[in-house]
């Protein structure tokens, strides 16, 4: 049995991912909510025809953003049960993980 301290790299691309894919989603979010008074939500996609499909991209990337910010409110205002939001923290991270991947392959397609 191997004591070896290192991590598998497939361990380190997907910790890269996760970091990447919350980076992004935060960073769009925040300038969505910078440039516009109102704030990312998924209730752009409830005003429907061109706002809703203009609206896709940004909740695709800024999901994981939306998603642990409503459930950390509502976890705070509306008391909502731990394990709602051990919930959907492991779905914003997987969102978060499979956003990452997205971005990083793209980045390594154009860059290499």
């Amino acid at each position: 049995m191997s004591l070896d301290p290192s991590l598998d790299p497939w361990t380190v691309s997907s910790l890269q991912a996760l970091v990447v894919g919350f980076a992004f989603a935060g960073l769009i979010a925040s300038a969505f909510e910078l440039m516009t008074p109102h704030r990312a939500s998924f209730s752009l996609l409830e005003r429907g025809g061109v706002v809703a499909i203009a609206s896709l991209p940004l909740l695709a990337f800024s999901a994981p953003f939306i998603i642990l910010r409503n459930t950390l409110r509502g976890r705070r205002f509306e008391r909502r049960p731990i394990p709602f939001v051990m919930i959907a923290t492991c779905i914003a991270g997987f969102w978060s993980l499979a956003a990452g991947r997205l971005l990083l392959g793209g980045i390594g397609y154009v860059v290499g």
